[in-house]
């Protein structure tokens, strides 16, 4: 009786402070595939593929919630970003992704152009790949709730560095249990997903994507938030000061043909 009483104080204690059971982690992995490409003869050839090949092949593997994103800045820019947003149960099952398309036909003649492009005439400049993991409090990508005309629509997708993996885990923890992600919801960001980068090219990093009807919107959320009592106060506390080192802010539009 008594052995049972300390294994199970144990255990409380070990989730208290963070632990999960092996296997029992129902977090959802994320990845996500920026394409830098130069001119509008590239941005032809990736809406081809991602919107004839890609999109409807993931549709068939029962990825449903494919989000397909440009960067609102796009129009001015020397290089240009185009953002693939995948949900997945696991790394591994997201990085299997490749092998099972290998097999698919309708894939691989859809997306002809683009997987058979020469050197000399490639389909974008450059390509990268980071693998996310949803945060506890929020362990599932959520599907936005909006109304207006996608093309208004802005989604904002922001990077946090921090100096040290501790300094990291301390704003980690100030999105979770220190309130973060329930402020955001009650003042209704229409979070899609808040996630730490586990492999990416900038680390250590946490990602979230927040999404508005228009850019009007955005700026009346985030001065609601700047002025919220519970953020001024949650802030301010000592043992959130100087844990994040550097803030990328990219304001993103889905395509047609993207799911949300």
């Amino acid at each position: 009786m008594k052995k049972s009483f300390a294994v199970l104080l144990l255990f409380s204690i070990l989730v208290t402070i963070g632990w999960t059971v092996p296997g029992k982690d129902k977090s959802a992995m994320y990845q996500l595939t920026i394409y830098q490409y130069k001119d509008s003869l590239q941005e032809k050839v990736l809406d081809n593929y991602l919107e004839k090949a890609l999109v409807p092949a993931l549709h068939r593997m029962k990825y449903g919630s494919v989000g397909v994103f440009k960067d609102r800045a796009n129009d001015t820019a020397m290089v240009k970003k185009l953002y693939v947003l995948l949900p997945g149960k696991s790394l591994d099952e997201l990085n299997g992704i490749e092998a099972r398309m290998a097999r698919d036909s309708a894939f691989l003649e859809k997306g002809k152009t683009f997987l058979d492009a020469p050197y000399s005439n490639p389909p974008f400049l450059r390509l990268e790949r980071l693998y996310l993991k949803a945060f506890a409090l929020a362990p599932e990508l959520a599907l936005p709730v909006l109304y207006g005309p996608k093309a208004e629509r802005v989604y904002e997708l922001r990077s946090y560095e921090s100096a040290t993996g501790k300094i990291f885990r301390n704003k980690v923890q100030m999105f979770n249990e220190g309130g973060e992600i329930a402020l955001f919801k009650r003042l209704n960001f229409n979070a899609v997903f808040y996630s730490e980068v586990v492999a990416g090219s900038r680390m250590p990093n946490l990602m979230y994507m927040t999404c508005f009807e228009n850019m009007a919107d955005r700026d009346e959320h985030w001065k609601k938030f700047g002025n919220d009592p519970e953020w001024k106060r949650m802030s301010s506390l000592p043992e959130y000061q100087h844990n994040v080192s550097m803030i990328e802010k990219s304001f993103l539009r889905p395509v047609d043909y993207s799911d949300y």
